[in-house]
């Protein structure tokens, strides 16, 4: 089956611990431990393909069988995967420690995603696809070959730049169509852009000091939009949190809201809104703004459950919410 989003990216092992309150330096809690599938890659993968859009994952693990143990997960998900073994690298691993709130901390280490290179991503894979969705926590070498590949095949390209690395290149930016950047890699960003930094020298920004996320949120949209202009990308979709999500085109922009549901984890909600938003754009025929509403409600059907590519909705579901929001 040809598959209408690709997504080459991370995979790791989550190793997720839930307790009340996130222990202080030095103190032992006691938590609730539930290991599963994860990685920003996987994820939106999952949510991609449980949103009823037909999508391969590529990715790399080590030689420790984590690619036998995780296909039944994924085919029961409908999701195709195409993992290459690197045995020089062990299989990437986070370790996530999640509150009572829902809020979560995370360590990761990336092991064989970084291993991941061009010649590992054989190009009649990326041919079929509509989206090509790439994420940080890959070599950006890697990042930048995918993207290029898939514009010139035709496909939108989406990069979300989680995590923001040191060593990002923005020349990236240049074979990208959806920039999705959570606050805190919007700022940074900001900050490497020259033209931004130019912009931010004027009013309303003024921003002589650091520009921080509470600089962000202060912002009006018409700024914010400005902002997004200057990364010099087609479509930039800034996802806010609880804020809800900001979507800016070039000659049009428009704040999203989040839905208000019962949060019992957000670890993997902004994978499950960029995997859902790359569903969206197959399923409502590329458009932006309907898309980024439907993956809202993705993200939000997300936070409800707890995990990271267990808690991403299937196609009913979402359906089914947007139904049941639309009619309120």
């Amino acid at each position: 089956m040809k598959s209408s989003v690709v997504v080459v990216g991370s995979f790791v092992q989550d190793l997720a611990f839930y307790t009340k309150n996130f222990p202080r330096p030095g103190e032992t809690v006691v938590g609730d431990f539930r290991p599963g599938p994860g990685g920003k890659g996987f994820n939106q993968a999952i949510a991609a393909a449980r949103a009823g859009i037909p999508t391969l994952f590529i990715g790399a693990v080590g030689s420790d069988g984590s690619a036998h143990r995780i296909r039944p997960f994924a085919r029961d998900a409908g999701l195709h995967t195409h993992f290459v073994e690197k045995p020089k690298h062990s299989t990437g691993a986070a370790v996530i420690t999640v509150n009572g709130a829902g809020q979560n901390q995370i360590i990761i280490s990336l092991g064989a995603n970084l291993g991941l290179k061009p010649r590992d991503i054989p190009a009649p894979l990326l041919a079929p696809a509509q989206v090509v969705l790439c994420q940080g926590e890959s070599d950006y070498a890697t990042i930048g070959y995918v993207l290029r590949t898939a514009r010139r095949n035709g496909a939108i390209t989406v990069l979300n730049p989680a995590p923001m690395r040191p060593e990002f290149d923005p020349a990236v930016l240049r074979h990208t169509e959806v920039l999705i950047p959570n606050e805190s890699e919007f700022t940074a960003l900001v900050k490497q852009c020259p033209s931004c930094a130019a912009l931010l020298r004027t009013a309303p920004y003024d921003a002589r000091g650091e520009f921080t996320e509470e600089t962000l949120h202060a912002l009006t949209a018409e700024a914010l939009h400005r902002l997004c202009r200057c990364l010099q990308v087609p479509v930039v979709i800034v996802t806010l949190g609880a804020r809800g999500c900001f979507v800016s085109q070039p000659d049009v922009y428009l704040r999203i809201n989040a839905h208000d549901v019962e949060v019992v984890d957000t670890t993997g909600a902004g994978d499950a809104f960029v995997g859902g938003f790359a569903a969206g754009l197959v399923k409502l025929k590329h458009n932006i703004f309907e898309a980024a509403h439907y993956a809202s409600a993705v993200a939000a059907l997300s936070v409800m459950q707890p995990g990271t590519a267990p808690s991403m909705p299937i196609a009913r579901e979402i359906a089914r919410f947007l139904k049941k929001r639309d009619h309120k």
